[in-house]
């Protein structure tokens, strides 16, 4: 069987409801890919779970080699932000156009992303952004919104049951300066 679409991941947490409702849609290739993720420490410590969550669910994982000084490039000038603001619009573009270049490159024909699992997040930029991209490819974004239908609460369950680590920033070393 192949592949009906490469989903985002960016953090385990957010990929338990990302892989159990886009299963439903074909297989899915689960892909970490977060060069914003700081210190080097916390990604290992996402990555691995990303991929513990993928023998636990039963989903093919692969990890897209962080290229930080694109993503630092992308981000340029806009490192005090606010959250959800020009700094997370660059990176989640540069992250959905490195998981499209990866979908393409692949031959697997569409797109997703947990991040709309978070509560913490812009859905509409992100859907907007996914779209435009999979456009510019020739692919399919495939625009749900996880965290809808109870989907932080469901997330939050299968976290606990999985004993998975959940993060409390989205990432970067600025979200991190700006947590609690």
């Amino acid at each position: 069987m192949s592949y009906r679409l490469v989903l985002h991941i960016c953090c385990a947490p957010d990929a338990t409801i990302g892989i159990e409702r886009l299963s439903e849609l074909g297989k899915v290739l689960g892909l970490f890919n977060n060069p914003n993720i700081e210190p080097i420490d916390e990604y290992f410590r996402r990555e691995t779970e990303a991929r513990r969550l993928a023998v636990m669910m039963g989903f093919d994982y692969r990890e897209l080699e962080p290229d930080r000084e694109a993503w630092l490039e992308a981000v340029a000038g806009y490192e005090d932000e606010p959250e959800r603001g020009e700094r997370c619009r660059r990176c989640i573009a540069h992250n959905l156009e490195n998981v499209a270049l990866e979908a393409l490159r692949l031959g697997i024909p569409a797109f997703a992303t947990t991040l709309t699992a978070s509560p913490h997040k812009d859905i509409d930029f992100i859907h907007d952004k996914g779209k435009e991209i999979a456009v510019k490819y020739g692919l399919e974004y495939i625009d749900m919104t996880l965290r809808k239908k109870d989907g932080v609460r469901r997330s939050l369950e299968l976290t606990h049951q999985h004993g998975l680590y959940r993060q409390d920033y989205c990432g970067c070393r600025w979200s991190q300066k700006n947590k609690g």
